[in-house]
C-alpha cells in the first residue's frame, strides 16, 4: 500500500504547489544520502550520533530496507518529503502497536533550507489523517528535546498535547536527554 499525499503549504512559499508525501521506497536511497549529507550539521543536535557510513548510499540502502522490512510486519511506516525528485524531509511513525492500544510514535525532519515554511507542520497533519483513515490508528506520541521549541510549535498548531517530560528519554547527540512527551488522540 503507497500511502501519498500534496501538502498543503502556505502561499508565499518558495515550495508552493510542488510538496508532497510518499512512502519510502529503495529508490530513494541516493536522494535520501544526498538530503541527509547536506543536512548534517542541521540533524546534529536533534539525532543520534551518525557514523559516516550512514550518509553514503550504501548506509541508506542499509537503513531504507530495514524500514521497509519493518513497514511489512505493520510496526512502522516511512515517508518522505518531496520537492520536485528532492528528498527534503521525512517522516515516520515507529513503533506500532494494534490491538486495544492502536498507538505509534511520530518524528519528522525537514531541510534546513526548507524550515519555517509549514512543511513540517503539513506533513504531520497529513500523515496524522493517513494514520486515523488508512492504518486506524487511535493515538499518536511524540516527544521533543526540551529546548526543540520549533519541533513543539509543530505539534501544538497539529493538535497535539503537551503529557509530560521524560527524564533522560533518548540518546541524542551523545547524551542522554530530557524530552517534553506529547500526544494526538486521532477518534
Amino acid at each position: 500500500m503507497t500511502l501519498t499525499r500534496i501538502l498543503d503549504v502556505p502561499s508565499g512559499n518558495p515550495a508552493n504547489g510542488k510538496v508532497h508525501l510518499r512512502t519510502l521506497s529503495l529508490s530513494d536511497v541516493g536522494p535520501l544520502a544526498a538530503a541527509y549529507t547536506r543536512n548534517a550539521e542541521h540533524l546534529a543536535p536533534w539525532e543520534p550520533r551518525r557514523s559516516a557510513a550512514f550518509y553514503t548510499k550504501a548506509g541508506q540502502e542499509a537503513v531504507v530496507r530495514s524500514k521497509l522490512n519493518q513497514y511489512a510486519a505493520g510496526t512502522e511506516v516511512a515517508w518522505v518529503v518531496l520537492q520536485e525528485r528532492d528528498v527534503i524531509g521525512m517522516i515516520t511513525l515507529t513503533g506500532i502497536v494494534r490491538g486495544p492500544f492502536l498507538n505509534a510514535n511520530l518524528g519528522y525532519w525537514v531541510d534546513q533550507a526548507f524550515t519555517g515554511k509549514g512543511i513540517a507542520t503539513s506533513s504531520v497533519e497529513s500523515v496524522l489523517s493517513m494514520a486515523n483513515d488508512e492504518l486506524g490508528l487511535h493515538r499518536i506520541q511524540a516527544a521533543t528535546l526540551m529546548h526543540n521549541v520549533a519541533s513543539q510549535a509543530v505539534l501544538k498548531r497539529s493538535g497535539f498535547e503537551r503529557i509530560g517530560m521524560a527524564p533522560s528519554y533518548l540518546h541524542i547527540a551523545g547524551e542522554w536527554q530530557d524530552h517534553v512527551l506529547y500526544q494526538r488522540i486521532l477518534f
